[in-house]
C-alpha cells in the first residue's frame, strides 16, 4: 500500500466517498505532496544560487568602478 493520509481518508469517507475512491484520493494526495516537497527544496537552492551571483556580480562592479 501506497503512502496515505488518514485524516483525510476519514474526511473524505465521512464527506460520503466510498472507502476505495477515499483510499485512492488520499494515496494521489499524498504522493502530490512529496512532489510540492521536492520542488520547495530545488526553489531554496535556487534562490541561493541567485543570491550568491548577484552577491559576485556586485562585488566585480564595486571592484571595476572604485578607485
Amino acid at each position: 500500500m501506497a503512502l496515505m493520509m488518514g485524516k483525510l481518508h476519514e474526511a473524505l469517507i465521512a464527506a460520503g466517498a466510498d472507502s476505495i475512491t477515499a483510499r485512492e484520493a488520499a494515496e494521489e494526495v499524498a504522493t502530490h505532496e512529496g512532489s510540492i516537497a521536492d520542488l520547495r527544496s530545488t526553489q531554496k537552492f535556487q534562490t541561493w544560487i541567485l543570491s550568491f551571483n548577484t552577491a559576485m556580480f556586485l562585488a566585480v562592479l564595486w571592484k571595476v568602478f572604485t578607485p
